[in-house]
């Protein structure tokens, strides 16, 4: 099988080969809005700082931490001229954060983390074990970001059994294309974020064999797409990533990054999504900046817990 695996980013892309999908103009993309977390705020305390006319809203049960993450964050992303969404979970803490999370992005290649999710729902409810055409495929859609595995799937799957997945996922602001394009998939960083979270908690959505099989995939993509949300790491976690690309004659480019970290007491994941964004690069200098402060900050207060 032909594979449209993309090279490096540091590279340079094409646009014509970004995602795999069609450089068509989108109308109407979806103004950014501020959201809070949902979480409670009296936990432990909440702080917010602005970023333009927007907020970063954070809560934690350590005491501090609300208010570092919140001005490192919008720190790292003022100045920035993209338009940028996020959000964070930290079960070790207590801690949520986000910045503009309803806000809809072009999904680009994140959206395969779904795809792998619907499959490994649907095989669940057939009670059958992934075929070994399967496993080809979904290692290719994930560790290589192939986009004719990730299409193949995609037609196999319907536009049906990925919104039954995203209904049971409660993604309810993920919605595909029309046109069943699926990188045009419409998703919201607080989505993806719940996403990672169905990813590592018991559920009745996913059973651990498929979620110990779709972690194992996202700790695993090639070294070239090791961008992103996992800048600043602790070299102590485990990282599960899935970042996606894509140029359009509207909006620039596209650049999105979603992982979590676990293992040696990391439990704790972020998404962060950008677009209009001049070059590849500059897309994933934002998220960078922002992943880098994010994991500062949460491993800063960990170690300090831990110490008393």
């Amino acid at each position: 099988m032909h594979r449209s695996r993309i090279p490096s980013a540091r590279r340079g892309l094409a646009a014509s080969v970004a995602a795999g999908v069609l450089l068509t103009p989108l109308a109407g993309v979806t103004a950014a809005s501020a959201s809070t977390t949902g979480e409670p705020a009296d936990k432990a305390g909440s702080a917010s700082a602005a970023v333009g006319g927007s907020k970063v809203v954070c809560t934690s049960k350590k005491p501090g931490l609300a208010p570092e993450l919140s001005h490192d964050i919008a720190g790292a992303l003022k100045g920035r001229k993209d338009a940028s969404a996020l959000a964070v979970y930290d079960r070790t803490t207590g801690t949520s954060c986000e910045f503009k999370a309803t806000a809809h992005f072009d999904s680009a290649s994140v959206v395969k983390v779904t795809v792998l999710g619907a499959l490994l729902r649907e095989a669940e409810e057939s009670h059958r074990k992934l075929t070994a055409r399967e496993v080809k495929l979904t290692t290719a859609m994930i560790t290589e970001s192939d986009n004719d595995a990730t299409s193949a799937l995609w037609r196999q799957l319907g536009v049906t059994r990925v919104k039954h997945f995203l209904s049971l996922a409660k993604m309810r602001n993920t919605v595909p294309s029309a046109d069943g394009t699926w990188g045009l998939t419409q998703i919201t960083a607080a989505d993806e974020l719940t996403l990672m979270k169905l990813l590592t908690t018991k559920n009745s959505v996913l059973n651990q064999t498929s979620r110990g099989y779709a972690l194992g995939l996202m700790a695993k993509v090639d070294a070239d797409q090791k961008w992103g949300v996992p800048a600043g790491s602790p070299a102590t976690a485990t990282t599960h990533v899935k970042n996606g690309w894509l140029s359009r004659d509207t909006g620039g480019w596209r650049v999105h990054s979603v992982g979590f970290f676990t293992g040696h007491g990391h439990d704790y994941g972020m998404t962060v999504l950008s677009s209009g964004n001049k070059t590849m690069d500059y897309g994933i200098d934002t998220i960078e900046g922002a992943s880098r402060v994010i994991h500062r900050d949460l491993n800063s207060k960990v170690s300090a817990a831990a110490s008393h």
